[in-house]
């Protein structure tokens, strides 16, 4: 992938961002004979049938089988060292999920997209002989304003005159300001406390003439991006977070982050994105556990005991992987630090679903559409062409989060099938009530998960916590994607934290 350094601060999806985080989750298993994950795994990954014990000692337990924890397994299984990976869940691959579908075909139920700069995932997968497709960008997209109606358009932003003068300002002062952040340190800035102490919808309104017009607009970038609104977020944080939209030769922007085309949701994986932590599964064979909730881990001079539902398995280094909630209904002995519980308690994880209509075919590009759209009222605030490679079926995705989703996440499923269905109708035509299919994933009620894409910081919260957020405990190291200074949140992310906590790990033992 090309790098590039300057992208157009408004580019033609730049208000959008996805959901393509990955993480793990937390737990323990039987151990899986090699080869195994591949004839035991159904279309989703997950695996049943299990039986066996886990080993009493190894050099390493990695606690949460998404991309970042068997990124972090394989590395330090390739340094040497003995290494468990156990998993609570009856599949790998965290926050990342497949859903087949009735009609043939295959979608992803969590993260899903890549793009330019996120070098460690193309790669990873390009190793493991998954390719990637570029998500369909031809034609005109949807803007939906309850003030000006219903327009298409092929420009860089909607072309609504009351937000676009806002807009621009806003997203180049976002730009401005994430420059000058430390991805390592954002809580070493100058204005760092200020920052952190104001939420992005305060600073919205200080910024725009329009501001209700612009937080509409804005929400479908932190919806989908973080299942929460602009008032949720500390401004330091999203700032932070737009930095990280990067990589060591290329400062993160906000177009790189929130875009289709030349962005973070450029392209998509053949076959689905679960094939990555399935094949890194298969390739790490009996080292791989599943099903047993980790119950408490202790320290104890020179070894830590990871206490399991199945047994217990002696470490002399654990790296946890894991969603930061679920760290915390570890018991763990001792205690952890104060900064590190007060960390992990600020973190909030998002509130998202992913809702999909499928149709015989994707009606929607023969006129001349391209399946995106934005709406800044009901259930199908920000949507996609979410169809596998060849177009068929054709697929259309709703983002469910934050407010969105504490209005239509708590109805019933007929009614939120029924409010999704005429989002897609307003923007593409009455034919989209019509899907021959209809799926969702609710990521709150993932009891391994408990929300989604990611954990994110509420205003107050990173300048006083965050510092904790890759220091050791100890013998325990801490992986997972929010942990990462590039591409926190997504599947870049996951695997540069599994590859940084494996180093760390290795050069300790």
């Amino acid at each position: 992938m090309p790098p590039y350094d300057a992208l157009p601060s408004l580019s033609r999806r730049v208000l959008l961002g996805a959901s393509a985080s990955a993480a793990a989750g937390t737990g323990l298993a039987t151990a899986l004979p090699t080869g195994a994950l591949a004839d035991l795994a159904d279309p989703a990954g997950r695996v049943t049938g299990l039986q066996g014990a886990l080993p009493r000692r190894v050099d390493v337990v990695v606690v949460g089988a998404g991309i970042s924890g068997l990124v972090a397994a394989r590395k330090v299984a390739a340094g040497g060292a003995s290494v468990l990976l156990v998993e609570a869940r009856d599949r790998v691959g965290g926050r990342v999920l497949n859903h087949r579908l009735e009609a043939g075909g295959v979608i992803e139920a969590g993260g899903a997209f890549v793009g330019p700069t996120q070098d460690h995932i193309l790669r990873l997968a390009k190793e493991l002989g998954v390719p990637t497709f570029r998500e369909y960008n031809t034609g005109s997209s949807v803007y939906i304003s309850s003030l000006t109606g219903r327009t298409t358009f092929t420009g860089t932003v909607p072309p609504d005159p009351t937000i676009l003068a806002d807009a621009a300002v806003l997203l180049s002062l976002i730009d401005r300001y994430a420059a000058e952040i430390d991805v390592e340190a954002p809580w070493d800035h100058p204005r760092a406390r200020e920052w952190d102490g104001m939420s992005l919808g305060e600073f919205i309104r200080r910024s725009s003439l329009n501001a209700p017009g612009v937080t509409n607009l804005i929400k479908s970038w932190t919806q989908p991006g973080f299942g929460a609104d602009p008032d949720e977020l500390s401004l330091l944080f999203t700032l932070w977070y737009v930095a990280c939209s990067g990589n060591e030769q290329n400062v993160g922007t906000f177009s790189r982050n929130s875009d289709t085309a030349q962005g973070a949701q450029e392209q998509r994986f053949v076959g689905g994105s679960q094939l990555v932590p399935l094949r890194l599964a298969k390739r790490l064979g009996d080292v791989v556990a599943l099903r047993a909730p980790v119950r408490r881990i202790e320290q104890r001079d020179d070894r830590v005991l990871v206490h399991t539902g199945r047994g217990t398995v002696r470490a002399r280094r654990v790296v946890v992987a894991a969603p930061p909630p679920l760290v915390l209904d570890i018991d763990w002995f001792p205690r952890l630090p104060v900064r590190r519980t007060q960390l992990l308690r600020s973190m909030d994880m998002g509130r998202l679903m992913k809702c999909d209509a499928v149709y015989e075919k994707p009606f929607w590009r023969e006129a001349g559409l391209n399946g995106f759209g934005i709406n800044d009222t009901g259930a199908a605030r920000a949507v996609f062409d979410n169809s596998p490679r060849d177009g068929s079926p054709g697929v259309l995705l709703a983002f469910v989060g934050g407010s969105t989703w504490r209005e239509y996440g708590v109805l019933p499923r007929a009614r939120r099938r029924r409010a999704v269905l005429e989002g897609f109708a307003a923007m593409f035509g009455e034919q989209a009530l019509r899907p021959i299919e209809y799926t969702e994933q609710d990521w709150t009620k993932e009891q391994w998960t408990r929300g989604g894409p990611t954990a994110f910081h509420a205003p107050g919260t990173l300048v006083d916590h965050g510092p904790a957020i890759r220091r050791p405990f100890g013998r325990v190291h801490w992986a997972g994607t929010e942990t990462s200074t590039y591409w926190s949140g997504y599947m870049d992310g996951a695997v540069r934290a599994g590859k940084r906590a494996a180093i760390e790990v290795l050069e300790k033992l």
